[in-house]
């Protein structure tokens, strides 16, 4: 049996094969979980799809369009997914967007518009999504919400600009959703993973100087892979995690806690 043996998870935010969501998926079905996946557009459509068929039972994984910026379509997503599987334990939002002109200038540079767009993707949609999955979770008992943060909230990075303001929010609105939904038994937490080569995080300058200073400074000496996140995300969603709700975690080999200078 796995620790997330027959848990329903829908994860939203996959957008290839190296998505910290895409890693996620695969401890998650390790551990026994049944997966549904969003797409954002027909973009991405063939990405997700291809990925979702390479792992074992995948025609038994819903595969749902979703722009989660858009209120129907996240209405229109969760009524599949209660249609499907009459409720719901676990959603993960690993969903960022900020202007690319936004993350390349000096801060003092960003735009309104920018700021506006990153918080508005990156950490309006996991309110929205947590408010319209509470329905399926109370039907299940409670559940788990994990997002996936990045430490540019409590550190400077360079080029992160607006970007690191969402992250802001989004932390924020952990703690806020952990307090509102914890009568109703849903845990709400959130991964700093450290920096990995993703879709998003290759729109950011200096991505690659930030995993080389890594392994040479943060305490384990290493980068983390996927997989571990994919692991911590585990932790949180199962019952191992029961106690935890509010919290962010941070799976970056200690970096977070080490104070460098380049």
């Amino acid at each position: 049996m796995g620790l997330l043996e027959g848990k329903r998870a829908l994860i939203v935010g996959v957008g290839n094969q190296r998505s910290i969501a895409w890693g996620i998926a695969a401890a998650f079905q390790r551990e026994g979980a049944r997966l549904a996946f969003t797409y954002l557009n027909e973009r991405f459509k063939d990405n997700v799809t291809k990925l979702v068929e390479t792992l074992p039972d995948h025609e038994e994984m819903p595969v749902i369009a979703c722009d989660a910026a858009k209120a129907e379509d996240v209405d229109r997503l969760m009524s599949e997914i209660d249609a499907r599987w009459k409720g719901l334990d676990i959603l993960i939002h690993s969903i960022a967007f900020a202007p690319a002109e936004d993350l390349r200038g000096r801060f003092h540079e960003i735009s309104r518009d920018g700021v506006l767009t990153a918080v508005d993707i990156s950490a309006y949609t996991l309110v929205s999504l947590a408010r319209r999955a509470l329905p399926l979770f109370e039907k299940t008992g409670g559940g788990a919400v994990i997002a996936l943060t990045f430490n540019a909230v409590e550190r400077v990075v360079p080029s992160y600009n607006s970007m690191a303001v969402a992250k802001a929010a989004l932390e924020t609105c952990v703690r806020y959703l952990a307090v509102d939904l914890g009568p109703a038994n849903v845990r709400v937490n959130a991964i700093s993973a450290g920096p990995l080569k993703t879709l998003s995080a290759s729109a950011v300058r200096g991505i690659s100087q930030a995993r080389d200073l890594m392994e040479s400074k943060a305490p384990l000496r290493r980068n983390i892979t996927q997989e571990e996140v994919g692991n911590v995300a585990v932790f949180l969603a199962s019952e191992w995690a029961r106690a935890v709700t509010g919290a962010t975690i941070f799976a970056d080999n200690g970096f977070n806690i080490v104070g460098v200078s380049d």
